[in-house]
């Protein structure tokens, strides 16, 4: 290997030539955000003189220690406040003016990095393309949101996001500096799995759009946020479980990182059954109303989009839920009813006509219909699929093409099915891995199906449409025919796939793919933090 260099506005950062590869790990994005820079937007980095080695990834973003059996054996688990670093995989550093690809890991907004292997771009980029990931803050450090956190110095920026403020530090990057490792700034997609996804789809949501990228690919995930009064009620319970009196600033800025963490993990078990309390909040600056209002008032209006989830999402946590694998017919009538209440769908969903219209969907299509199976499935697609799609037939002035991932794992006999996150391998080619293949399987038909992926994401990529030789045709998706692309064993478009599920779900949800009272609370949230910013709280 020989080393390769590139020009930022920061300073020249040295890469190692590998093989047709240029590969740069850990190139600071951002100033490190600590001490009065915790808990604001980041700064640009501080320049350096001479050429800096970029050899080695940047430390993860503060997080939990990952459960048994999840993370991939060898990657780096250092973690640091001080963590806005990317990474670029290139061609060449040539001024080959490139389409750009930057990825936004998932994690649930608490965990993940993009060290990982298995977001290896090497595969992606032999494809003609730029790919750069990046880490930004995560957890209470990245999206702990409450009028004490507003910044005087800067009054439009919001009282939180600050993860999110990340993501667009990361994007600022790559247009100012990508042309020096090959890439066109102009043409730029960003791509994410799902609390990546759901990032990519704040993203769309700002300002960002047609300013910082030209397409978009949400895996497995769609518009979420939260109002104010809950992102706030979650900071001041963290606070009080950190020992503080008072939620301030400076009180939080004080407390070590673990603490910090600690204090999350505790506040974050209780809200479990309530969805993610670390998430994207409407707070007044980088989002002034939910992302799905926001697309559908034009935001994503000129983006291209693809938008897709896997068929069976939630089996991804079978093992970790020992209460789902045990499940009987009474327990899964108690726990749709808990789902079904949790979501703000009491009296307008029934969980017993739900199990039974589930019931009748899967043995008419073959599948199994034991009380796991129709509970994966129901949840599956209130939580990712139904959403997913509203969001392809939201976006005002978008084209969007969907897809439903069906390929199955082979991990554990088998149980896992088209679960969430199983797409990652054959997007990234990773499937190739022989610790990754463990989980997504592979060999030749695997390794086929990977390749079609590689060619239709890269392919969007480049043009804006996902089909092409090796993928074959993928229309774009339409309200009366719901064109979807389905990516597995056989690849072939479907028209509305799995349609009476969708209609049943679609019919009772809210605007934002919750409950009727979720929507009435974000208009209580929006006033108050109007009111809050009028009188300088």
């Amino acid at each position: 290997m020989r080393a390769d260099r590139a020009e930022t506005a920061h300073g020249r950062v040295v890469g190692l030539q590998a093989d047709d590869l240029v590969v740069f790990r850990g190139i600071a994005y951002g100033a490190p955000p600590v001490g009065e820079l915790r808990f604001r937007p980041p700064q640009a980095p501080r320049p350096w003189s001479g050429e800096r080695e970029a050899l080695s990834f940047g430390p993860l973003s503060v997080q939990p220690a990952p459960e048994a059996g999840t993370a991939i054996p060898g990657d780096p688990s250092e973690c640091s406040e001080d963590c806005l670093y990317l990474n670029v995989v290139t061609p060449g550093c040539d001024g080959g003016a490139r389409p750009v690809m930057v990825f936004v890991h998932g994690g649930g907004f608490t965990g993940g990095a993009s060290s990982s292997a298995l977001y290896a771009g090497e595969r992606l980029a032999r494809h003609g393309v730029v790919v750069v990931t990046f880490n930004y803050r995560l957890g209470a450090l990245g999206w702990l949101a409450h009028p004490a956190l507003a910044d005087p110095d800067h009054p439009g920026a919001g009282s939180g996001n600050f993860g999110l403020h990340d993501q667009l530090a990361a994007l600022e990057w790559v247009a100012a500096n990508i042309s020096s490792f090959g890439g066109d700034p102009g043409n730029v997609t960003v791509f994410g799995e799902s609390a990546g996804a759901m990032s990519v789809a704040a993203l769309l949501a700002t300002s960002a759009p047609r300013r910082l990228f030209r397409r978009a690919i949400l895996q497995s995930g769609a518009a979420v946020a939260l109002g104010s009064l809950d992102a706030e009620r979650v900071a001041e319970e963290i606070a009080s479980e950190a020992g503080l009196s008072r939620l301030t600033r400076e009180g939080l800025a004080a407390l070590p990182a673990g603490e910090l963490l600690r204090a999350q993990q505790v506040v974050g078990s209780r809200h479990e059954r309530g969805g993610l309390c670390f998430q994207p909040v409407v707070d007044g600056g980088l989002l002034r109303q939910h992302p799905a209002a926001a697309m559908a008032g034009g935001s994503a209006a000129g983006v291209d989009l693809v938008v897709g989830t896997n068929r069976d999402e939630w089996r991804f946590w079978i093992f970790s839920d020992r209460t789902l694998r045990d499940l009987d017919e009474s327990g899964l009538r108690r726990r749709v009813s808990q789902v079904i209440e949790g979501a703000g769908l009491a009296g307008r969903l029934d969980a017993a006509e739900s199990v039974e219209l589930y019931r009748r969907a899967l043995e008419g299509r073959g599948a199994p219909s034991a009380p796991p199976d129709l509970y994966c499935a129901l949840v599956s697609d209130l939580t990712f699929r139904v959403p997913a799609m509203r969001l392809a037939l939201g976006a005002t002035g978008a084209r969007s093409y969907a897809y439903l991932f069906d390929w199955e794992s082979p991990f554990g006999g088998g149980v896992l099915g088209s679960c969430h996150a199983l797409e990652l391998p054959f997007v990234f080619g990773t499937c190739a891995n022989e610790i990754v293949s463990v989980f997504s399987g592979g060999g030749a038909e695997g390794e086929r199906l990977s390749e079609v992926m590689r060619s239709a994401w890269t392919g969007f990529a480049a043009r804006g449409e996902p089909g092409g030789e090796e993928v074959g045709e993928w229309p774009a998706y339409s309200p009366s025919r719901q064109e979807t692309e389905r990516l597995g064993r056989v690849v072939e478009v479907l028209e509305a796939p799995m349609e009476e599920e969708r209609a049943w779900l679609d019919s009772a949800l809210g605007p934002y793919g919750v409950g009727e009272n979720a929507r009435l609370s974000e208009a209580r949230f929006s006033g108050d933090v109007a009111q809050r910013q009028r009188q300088g709280a």
